[in-house]
């Protein structure tokens, strides 16, 4: 007899009874948790393939073009030569939060072509897929509604230089989750013609015309200048940025944050650090900024590198957030992502020197992992006409595999990419993921602070706006390892967003679980608990007496062998490979332009003039032929205040 029994089958390789009914939500034989992973089925084909029918043994079509992997825990099928058409896929893979990627190539039922999978797409847990923007408009708020326009303006320039903007002006390929734009797959322009921003006017139309009736006269203006020939990108950018800024500012918003870090149960010392801590002196930098940093190199070289890179960026931020409150219109997003990205060039080349100095090599060589966010508040004149101090802006800097995670009631965003040798391949366009992760190294660090020159390093910064209540939690990967966090989030978020739980309890909680689930590593966690409320910015850390934070001696004990990943970082050669030539065009690399030093101006004096031997005199004695140059680029009224050389 025939079972029709539908099964999915468990991801741990050494279950000896992995079939599962589907609807368990772990293996019922070794209790690890089930993937259901959902899959956008790209083509006419696939679009004519009934529900319910078994494609390759493996894909269950769930509905019209939506299928369910049976065997996660197998890679897709793929050919050794990636077809054009999943090239640009590759190349955005750091849009990943608005679009799918490539996960492989299923048989067709018939004699047709292998139909391509994405993994990723805007489908949620049980099958189903978000609603378009046009469904969700009307009653989104104004906030919001702005927010989904500037995040497709954004989207605009990447996936006009790949050829495929036109994804961006197919309602039905639209799709949000909660504050996010999706994407459903990636069309290519019809003609080998570029679009222009009148035909993005013309298609954003109809929803203006419904949108909430506060922001319809601004929106309206800004659409009108996209219809002009001359319209320029960079000035309706500028435009559309400073109205969603004025919409955001409507809003209030309460900060609270807690943030410990914990040895683990089998490690002898802990590499890991992050801001706030438990006994933490109070800061007025809390709770707009948090960090996580996960150092690597061993006995007395990963922690000191954290440490680094916590201390000199809490001086630099500080600098940052008193420049910017001095400003009397906003900074823009570029010029701030610029600031951010010269103080963790900062930060490395003062570990790189550490490094030098004491002539570490190889696996000595000290590093640290970093993702850090900032909510930076920036004074605006709302659309309402008053002043508000705060324009709900949220950057996010990460460089490593610490990772951040946006989570509210209804889902789980992973908003960082993990800088590993998997993703690497795809970058390059050599490999889908789920491929890469085949190789021995693939979860690798290919970047890290401290390890080499600034220059090699390619740093990732995002900016996000806060409009709906959350969760922003960062973590090092002795919490995320093994996708604890995605399995788990329900449990805790879910107690602390209806206000059963604390901030510092679901902390403690979260290091617990690390403990138990990723004992062999050493775990940081922070969380802030962003709420639209009008109890403004309460900064909240883990109750624990104030105390002056004293650098503890450090035990002498038998140092532990590497993770596997800190010990390929410091073996890697990470000065980037050629892009290899592909048939799709690629992207326009715009020289950097020079910081202007309306931020880095007071991000440097106070570095220079702080009493911290992390500072740019700790850098000047370690390595001052570097800090000659880049003072040498810097204004003439602030090249006086740098060390000279006698």
């Amino acid at each position: 007899m025939i079972s029709s029994e539908r099964i999915i089958y468990c991801i741990n390789p050494t279950c000896d009874r992995p079939a599962n009914s589907i609807g368990e939500r772990t293996c019922t034989n070794c209790q690890t948790p089930l993937i259901y992973r959902y899959l956008w089925a790209t083509g006419a084909l696939a679009a004519n393939i009934t529900p319910e029918t078994k494609v390759g043994d493996r894909y269950e079509v769930i509905t019209q073009q939506i299928w369910l992997d049976t065997q996660p825990g197998l890679p897709p099928a793929a050919p050794p030569d990636l077809p054009q058409e999943v090239i640009p896929y590759l190349k955005l893979y750091q849009q990943h939060l608005h679009l799918p990627q490539a996960y492989g190539f299923a048989p067709s039922p018939t004699d047709g072509d292998d139909i391509f999978l994405l993994e990723n797409a805007p489908i949620d847990e049980t099958g189903n897929l978000y609603p378009t923007i046009a469904e969700a408009w009307e009653q989104a708020t104004a906030v919001r509604q702005v927010y989904w326009l500037w995040q497709i303006l954004q989207l605009w320039q990447p996936l006009s230089q790949l050829e495929v903007e036109q994804s961006l002006l197919i309602a039905d390929n639209l799709r949000v989750q909660g504050w996010c734009v999706r994407l459903l797959e990636l069309q290519p322009n019809p003609t080998d013609e570029k679009l222009n921003l009148r035909e993005l006017g013309q298609f954003w139309q109809p929803w203006i015309a419904s949108a909430q009736p506060q922001v319809v006269p601004g929106l309206q203006k800004i659409v009108e200048q996209m219809f002009n020939d001359a319209a320029d990108l960079e000035t309706i950018t500028t435009q559309l940025n400073t109205f969603l800024l004025s919409s955001a500012a409507e809003l209030p918003l309460s900060l609270r944050v807690a943030g410990t870090t914990d040895t683990g149960p089998e490690l002898g010392q802990n590499e890991d650090n992050c801001y706030p801590n438990t006994n933490e002196p109070y800061d007025p930098l809390i709770p707009r900024l948090s960090m996580v940093c996960d150092g690597i190199g061993g006995h007395q070289g990963g922690e000191v590198a954290s440490q680094m890179a916590v201390q000199s960026l809490k001086l630099q931020i500080r600098a940052l957030l008193a420049e910017v409150a001095q400003q009397t219109e906003p900074v823009s997003p570029n010029l701030l992502q610029e600031q951010l990205e010269a103080s963790l060039r900062v930060v490395n080349n003062l570990i790189c020197a550490r490094n030098d100095e004491q002539k570490r090599q190889g696996r000595e060589r000290m590093a640290t992992t970093l993702v850090m966010a900032l909510q930076l508040p920036q004074r605006i004149a709302t659309i309402s006409g008053w002043h508000s101090d705060n324009a709900h802006e949220l950057y996010l800097v990460s460089i490593g595999d610490s990772r951040a995670y946006w989570i509210t009631r209804n889902y789980c965003q992973l908003l960082t990419v993990d800088d590993d040798v998997a993703w690497r391949e795809v970058r390059f366009a050599r490999s889908l993921y789920r491929q890469a992760l085949q190789r021995p190294d693939a979860t690798a660090l290919t970047q890290a602070l401290g390890t080499k020159d600034a220059e090699s390093l390619r740093l990732t910064i995002q900016r996000f706006i806060i409009d709906e209540e959350g969760l922003l939690l960062l973590c090092s990967d002795g919490l995320s390892d093994n996708n604890w966090v995605e399995n788990s989030w329900q449990d805790f978020a879910i107690p602390i967003l209806t206000g059963e739980v604390s901030v510092e309890e679901v902390v403690h909680d979260l290091i617990n679980l690390a403990n138990q689930k990723n004992g062999h590593d050493n775990t940081s966690v922070v969380l802030t608990l962003c709420q639209l409320s009008k109890e403004y910015l309460v900064p909240v850390i883990l109750s624990s007496p104030t105390v002056e934070i004293i650098e503890p001696e450090i035990p002498e004990v038998e140092e532990p062998a590497l993770a596997q990943s800190s010990q390929a970082l410091l073996d890697l050669d990470l000065t980037e490979e050629p892009i290899p030539p592909t048939p799709s065009p690629l992207p326009i690399q715009k020289p950097r332009r020079q910081p202007k030093p309306l931020v880095l101006v007071g991000g440097l004096l106070a570095v220079l003039v702080g009493s911290t031997s992390l500072g740019l005199l700790a850098w000047w004695q370690l390595n001052p032929q570097t800090l000659q140059q880049m003072c040498q680029k810097l204004p003439q009224t602030v090249q006086s205040l740098c060390p000279r050389s006698k």
